[in-house]
């Protein structure tokens, strides 16, 4: 399989300007299948703005951005398709007047108490069944949202803030059905956070940000391959 085939996104001299602010300049940027992506920036530094694009949910200002060698599709009136293959953390719609726990059945008749048990048996998770899914926190919901992304099926899975809100035993399971997604489905995860920790043990790649620049790449300790600096 040569390299170009195995590239599922590709930017190239893409920007994106809010109220004539420059958010993001990024001249090239490739994503291949399969492998982890962890983008590490400060706040304000461009890292959901990136991840929003990429899951087709925000268009770019200028230059192209490419999933699977084509860009994406757009309505009559210019709205993008996202794709259905495309998982963005964050944006399943819930039931929300439901109680977890019973909504979990309803999505899950079939596996809904191996997910309980693989998902919500910690002092913290446990807590989140009786609540109503509007009731929950952040963190709370945040949790949520992970554990039906990591039941799915997507082609690619994009998460911002990765893990900040999780204790150490949500982000431990977390991090383990990541790579069994990546490793025995073959899908792409590009992740963001603040907290270079909580990615570096898990991604292959990670991108850092600053300023809606990219200035530098370098592999995770998942994946054994010299550095290489990002001129940008």
């Amino acid at each position: 399989m040569n390299k170009k085939s195995t590239l599922i996104y590709e930017l190239k001299n893409l920007k994106k300007v809010y109220d004539n602010n420059p958010i993001l300049s990024i001249n090239r940027l490739q994503i291949h299948r399969g492998a982890i992506y962890g983008i590490l920036g400060p706040i304000g530094s461009g890292k959901t703005t990136l991840l929003r694009m990429l899951a087709g949910y925000d268009s770019q200002s200028e230059g192209k951005l490419l999933y699977d060698h084509s860009e994406y599709q757009r309505s009559w009136l210019g709205k993008i398709k996202a794709p259905d293959e495309i998982c963005f953390t964050g944006n399943h719609n819930y039931t929300k007047s439901q109680i977890v726990k019973l909504y979990i059945d309803l999505c899950f008749p079939n596996k809904s108490n191996k997910i309980l048990k693989q998902y919500f048996n910690g002092s913290v998770s446990k807590r989140i069944l009786p609540l109503k899914i509007k009731n929950l926190s952040p963190g709370q919901k945040a949790w949520l949202d992970t554990v039906f992304a990591l039941e799915a099926d997507p082609r690619v899975l994009i998460q911002d803030d990765f893990a900040s809100l999780f204790d150490s035993e949500m982000q431990s399971i977390a991090s383990r059905g990541l790579r069994k997604m990546s490793k025995n489905l073959g899908t792409t995860i590009i992740l963001s956070s603040i907290n270079g920790n909580a990615l570096r043990s898990l991604c292959s790649v990670m991108i850092y940000l600053e300023n809606g620049h990219i200035i530098k790449i370098r592999s995770g300790k998942t994946r054994n391959q010299h550095n290489k600096k990002y001129n940008n």
